[in-house]
């Protein structure tokens, strides 16, 4: 295994935790901690509790990771709004 290789695992987000991490339950039944990959970041995908995601993991310490996709989900998503209720003369 070489130094750049990462270890990749599905799970489920069971918190959302201050400055943009998050508790991850694996699918193997482990927990851990991660956060939003940049490129998610940058494009503003939001990550809830119960999304399926994939995490990236270094060999090194497999307590932390990256989350590098969110799966799309089923349930129903509620409309953006557009700021405040000013309206435009």
């Amino acid at each position: 295994m070489s130094k750049e290789e990462l270890l990749e695992f599905d799970g489920v987000v069971t918190e959302v935790l201050p400055d943009g991490k998050y508790r991850i339950r694996l699918d193997n039944d482990h927990q851990i901690l991660a956060y939003n990959a940049g490129k998610m970041r940058k494009f503003r995908i939001r990550t809830g509790v119960v999304d399926r995601v994939i995490i990236e993991m270094s060999p090194y310490d497999l307590e932390r990771g990256r989350i590098s996709y969110r799966h799309k989900s089923d349930r129903a998503t509620v409309p953006a709004s557009h700021g405040s209720n000013f309206r435009r003369r």
